[in-house]
């Protein structure tokens, strides 16, 4: 497996609380990942420290094959090296129409003579369409995205990110708030983005994480408690102690 993110004895303190201790992870090329961990784990932290958010006081956080830092960098030209970020809230233009949303979100650097012979109007619908497909909201691209549930919000955001063709995706507690129709559709939508791109799932339903049928990294006081399959984690003595026994 080529490392895309590699996370190495990162350490992140605030006010004398270590939030980020030692903490070392490696995300794969085309890889779905769960974090999962109680609440003060470092999960948050950590998604704050890859996107450029929050710089740690020690570690090194490596980036793609030519192994560019990311502590170099700031949260826009992390952005644009290929890593999306989904918030648990959703954040979608309301008075925008689901079209208009995924439209602005694409990355479509657009030549001259495309805009000559129409070309990018063209292929401009065929990816909102691509996409829409995708979150199955095709049948919603009319509707204002302010009259969406909130599992399609959740949908639309995701789809958002994809348009700006992510390397990785980093999404916190996509489950949150949701039925369970509409999980089981956020299941099928990350597992399809994972074939080819990285995908990084914060997440505290544990039903939600055994359905993505993927590695997990167990966080505790900000360093990797336990890493494997859910079963083999669950299973972990520590895990229960520090996480399932509450």
């Amino acid at each position: 497996m080529n490392t895309l993110l590699e996370v190495s004895g990162i350490s992140v303190s605030f006010d004398g609380f270590k939030a980020i201790n030692n903490l070392s992870i490696q995300i794969g090329e085309a890889e779905m990942r769960a974090i999962i961990g109680p609440n003060g784990a470092g999960k948050t932290t950590f998604m704050d420290i890859v996107t450029g958010k929050t710089k740690p006081q020690e570690g090194y956080v490596i980036w793609g094959e030519k192994s560019v830092s990311l502590l170099d960098m700031n949260e826009s030209q992390i952005a644009q090296a290929g890593i999306g970020r989904k918030f648990q809230k959703p954040t979608v233009f309301e008075e925008q129409t689901v079209r208009e949303n995924i439209t602005m979100a694409l990355k479509n650097p657009r030549s001259p003579l495309d805009l000559l012979f129409n070309r990018a109007a063209k292929d401009t619908e065929d990816r909102v369409r691509a996409i829409s497909d995708d979150i199955g909201l095709t049948d919603a691209l009319g509707q204002l995205s302010g009259a969406l549930s909130h599992g399609q919000k959740q949908w639309l955001e995701i789809g958002m990110l994809l348009a700006q063709d992510p390397r990785l995706l980093l999404v916190d507690e996509p489950a949150a708030g949701m039925s369970a129709a509409e999980r089981e559709q956020t299941t099928d939508i990350l597992v399809r983005a994972a074939k080819t791109r990285a995908v990084v799932v914060v997440e505290h339903d544990m039903e939600f994480v055994r359905r993505l049928k993927c590695k997990v990294t167990v966080l505790h006081q900000g360093s990797v408690l336990a890493e494997g399959s859910l079963d083999h984690v669950t299973k972990n003595q520590d895990v229960i102690d520090v996480y399932l026994g509450r």
